[in-house]
């Protein structure tokens, strides 16, 4: 089944490489021409701006989530097509998770890493039945994937958690795990 929603986690600065902008810039118009509602965390720095940018730029929907105190720190965006203003962090959270059907997590720092563990758990405990997938530049989720394959290793995690989530190499395969392989403006 396709994701209507899709939140996407990922960084309120750029990064290191330039093609973590491209990639940014090619999700949120991807999820916009596939239909699909981009949420977000509502900045409009970093990867989080481009990739809602990108999705307003082709007529996509974006919803951000944004809590008060972060409105000036990551400066809101202001062109959404709906913005929620939560008391916090978990609050945030929370909405996130209540208005996705699926979560592409992109390069980002803390705050992303916080987010993608917080629906893995959730997966992982049987609270949320919704796809996760790790969408990457430059081998970015490489050392992450092995510090949770050391997690298996050292027993502190069995074998299974390896299918709460896929690893995308490429967009076209970050939007079939997500089951959004095909544009649906091409179908019509």
């Amino acid at each position: 089944m396709a994701a209507k929603s899709v939140c996407v986690f990922c960084g309120s600065r750029m990064g290191s490489h330039e093609r973590f902008r491209g990639l940014a810039e090619a999700v949120g118009r991807g999820l916009a021409e596939r239909g699909a509602t981009v949420v977000y965390g509502g900045g409009a720095l970093g990867l989080m701006g481009v990739v809602s940018n990108a999705a307003i730029d082709v007529g996509g929907q974006v919803t951000g989530i944004i809590p008060t105190f972060l409105r000036h720190a990551e400066v809101q965006a202001m062109n959404l097509t709906r913005t929620i203003v939560t008391d916090g962090m978990l609050d945030r959270k929370q909405a996130m998770i209540d208005l996705s059907d699926a979560f592409l997590i992109l390069p980002g720092g803390l705050g992303t890493l916080d987010e993608l563990f917080e629906v893995l758990t959730w997966r992982q405990l049987g609270q949320i039945d919704k796809p996760i997938v790790l969408l990457g530049e430059a081998g970015f989720w490489e050392p992450l994937l092995a510090l949770i394959e050391h997690t298996i290793d050292q027993n502190f995690a069995g074998a299974s958690i390896r299918e709460l989530f896929a690893s995308a190499e490429t967009l076209d395969a970050a939007f079939d795990a997500l089951g959004l392989a095909e544009s649906r403006a091409r179908q019509s």
